[in-house]
C-alpha cells in the first residue's frame, strides 16, 4: 500500500481521531496550533496544508477571519467535511488539493500552517502575503526510534537525524523567506495498554505494513516486554518546528 492509499483508508476509518488513546507524554515544548494562533490576528486568513480530518483548524476557527484546509486525500476531505457539518463553522472551507499546486491567488493568505504534512516552499511563498508567516511541524527522523529499531523498518530509519530540517530550511530560504527559525523537542511517550500501541501502529505509517509480517506481533510483544515501565510502554516523539517570515 502506497502512502496516499494509506491516508485514503485511514481518513475514511477515523480521520486521525486519536482521542481515545491512553498515552501520556513528558517533554513536549509546544502545541503547534497554539503557536499558529500566537502569530496570528483575528483578521487573518489561514491556509492549513495537509489538514487531514480538519479537527485542528476547526478548534481554532474562532481565532481567524477565514480558514481553508486542503488535503490530497479524498478520504480525509470527506472526514473534514463531515466534521465541518457537525460544527457548522461558517468561516471554514475544505478542499481536496495537492500541496504542489496551490490553487489560490498570489499573496492571498496571512498565515499558512502545515502539521506533519509535506509542502512545497515555492508554492507556500507564492500564496503567502509579504510579511506573512509560515509554520510547520514535522516528525523528525529519530521519532519512535526504539520501535523502528525493534522492527528493523520504519519511517526514515537509517537517515541522519536533522536531514529533513536542514532540507526545509534551505528550501524556504531559497524561496524568499527572510527569517527562518527552527526548534526541536524529543519527548517521552508512555502508552498505557498494548492496544493503544497497536492502534498507533495500525493507524499511522510509522512501521510500514504493520501486522502483515509474520513476525510482527512477536516483535511487538518483545518490544512491550523490554520497554514496559511503571508509567507505561515507553517510546519517543521527536518533533521539529520551523517558523518562517516572508
Amino acid at each position: 500500500m502506497n502512502e496516499l492509499d494509506f491516508y485514503e483508508k485511514i481518513g475514511k476509518i477515523n480521520g486521525w481521531d486519536f482521542s481515545n488513546l491512553q498515552v501520556t507524554t513528558e517533554g513536549v515544548k509546544w502545541n503547534f496550533y497554539e503557536e499558529v494562533m500566537k502569530r496570528s490576528q483575528r483578521s487573518d486568513i489561514l491556509l492549513d496544508v495537509g489538514t487531514g480530518g480538519g479537527e485542528n483548524i476547526l478548534k481554532i476557527a474562532t481565532s481567524f477571519l477565514f480558514l481553508v484546509g486542503i488535503d490530497l486525500s479524498s478520504g480525509m476531505i470527506e472526514t473534514a467535511q463531515s466534521n465541518l457539518r457537525k460544527l457548522n463553522a461558517l468561516n471554514v472551507r475544505f478542499s481536496q488539493m495537492s500541496a504542489e499546486d496551490l490553487q489560490f491567488p498570489a499573496g492571498f493568505f496571512d498565515v499558512i500552517s502545515s502539521c506533519h504534512a509535506p509542502f512545497v516552499s515555492t508554492e507556500i511563498a507564492r500564496v503567502l502575503k509579504t510579511g506573512g508567516t509560515f509554520l510547520t511541524q514535522q516528525v523528525s527522523e529519530a521519532d519512535k526510534l526504539n520501535l523502528k529499531t525493534a522492527f528493523g523498518r520504519g519511517q526514515s530509519l537509517g537517515k541522519l537525524d536533522g536531514t529533513l530540517k536542514e532540507k526545509y530550511i534551505k528550501e524556504l530560504r531559497e524561496a524568499g523567506f527572510t527569517d527562518v527559525q527552527s526548534f526541536e523537542y524529543d519527548a517521552t511517550d508512555y502508552y498505557q495498554r498494548p492496544e493503544d500501541l497497536i492502534f498507533l501502529l495500525k493507524h499511522t505509517p510509522i512501521i510500514p505494513d504493520f501486522g502483515q509480517g509474520e513476525k510482527d506481533m512477536d516483535i511487538l510483544r518483545n518490544f512491550i516486554q523490554r520497554n514496559k515501565t511503571e508509567k507505561g510502554i515507553r517510546t519517543n516523539s521527536k518533533r521539529l518546528l520551523i517558523i518562517a517570515t516572508k
